[in-house]
């Protein structure tokens, strides 16, 4: 069986042995943990940002990074595809672990996941549980984590401290701004879930996705990586059968879908669980079914809204 967790540390090893080259920093805690800053107090890059990518899909997918164009302005897009999108994006990458010890809190994703079982209904879906003797996660946050977050980590991996790996990448960071593109094929999948259809049934998928610029702080970070994928995301899945349910699949069938995510965000009181959970989803989605053999096309691109976000209007 596929080990989520033995193909990421591959990863996360191969970035440990060019820290220098991929301008990130790992540290080893007191109780044995093993810290890797990719953004705090580390530049990173894009090098890095593919490698975090590839770590949060469990090694189960290929990234690479291209230049494309947006209303004639030039802006880096992130590439990528799976064949095994529901153990990759769901099974891993999927942002379904909300860390909060003391004063630090973050969006945990990655194998690591698949060992907690965080959350379980998750893996009851997919039918896949990671029983490996370490751990792997990503912690979207601005603050390193301490020995008593990665003892919590273990403690519900039921692992011991010293085989588990935390990469760290702050949303206002090149890594964060990467790897949440990166998530291009996951919200898909996900929205796919959400609408009752089994992602078992999705056999492939590529995505494609601008990544945003820098922005002053996490918040606006976070707007301007959103629109990316919500107004200019786009993604190909092949399903072994189509339903019409899958029609929903694209951003543009959400209330709130229209404007930039920071001011919806600011409109709903900087309450993220008063957006409409819809809106989390590619612009645009290609579904291929294997059983019709036809291919159906949903949503639309929104370079104009996406450009306002970034500040390139």
């Amino acid at each position: 069986m596929i080990s989520l967790n033995e193909m990421a540390l591959d990863i996360v090893e191969d970035m440990m042995d060019y820290e220098e080259e991929l301008k990130i920093k790992s540290f080893r805690l007191e109780n044995g943990a093993t810290v890797i800053d990719c953004g705090i107090n580390t530049p990173g890059g894009y090098d890095a940002g593919i490698m975090i990518t590839r770590v949060c899909m469990g090694g189960l997918v290929d990234v690479n990074l291209k230049v494309g164009s947006i209303n004639d302005k030039p802006v880096a897009f992130i590439h990528e595809h799976t064949d095994h999108p529901a153990l990759a994006c769901l099974g891993s990458q999927k942002a379904g672990w909300q860390i909060k010890i003391d004063d630090f809190f973050a969006m945990g994703s990655g194998p690591a996941r698949a060992i907690a079982l965080k959350p379980k209904k998750t893996y009851e879906q997919i039918k896949y549980e990671d029983d490996a003797d370490f751990a792997v996660i990503l912690l979207e946050s601005n603050k390193m984590p301490s020995e008593k977050v990665m003892n919590y980590i273990a403690r519900e991996c039921e692992i011991d401290p010293s085989n588990t790996y935390a990469l760290i990448a702050p949303t206002s960071s090149i890594c964060g701004s990467v790897q949440i593109s990166g998530r291009v094929i996951e919200t898909a999948i996900f929205k796919m879930v959400e609408l009752g259809y089994d992602p078992k049934k999705v056999i492939s998928a590529a995505g494609t996705c601008p990544i945003a610029p820098l922005k002053s702080d996490d918040l606006k970070s976070m707007g301007a990586t959103n629109d990316s994928i919500i107004y200019h995301g786009m993604v190909f899945l092949t399903v072994t059968d189509y339903e019409d349910v899958l029609k929903k699949t694209s951003s543009d069938n959400s209330s709130d879908y229209g404007k930039p995510f920071f001011e919806i965000f600011k409109e709903a009181n900087y309450d993220f669980y008063s957006i409409d959970a819809g809106l989390f989803a590619p612009a645009k989605v290609s579904i291929n079914s294997a059983e019709k053999g036809e291919t159906y096309v949903f949503g639309r691109l929104n370079p104009d809204v996406l450009m306002r976000s970034y500040g390139m209007d």
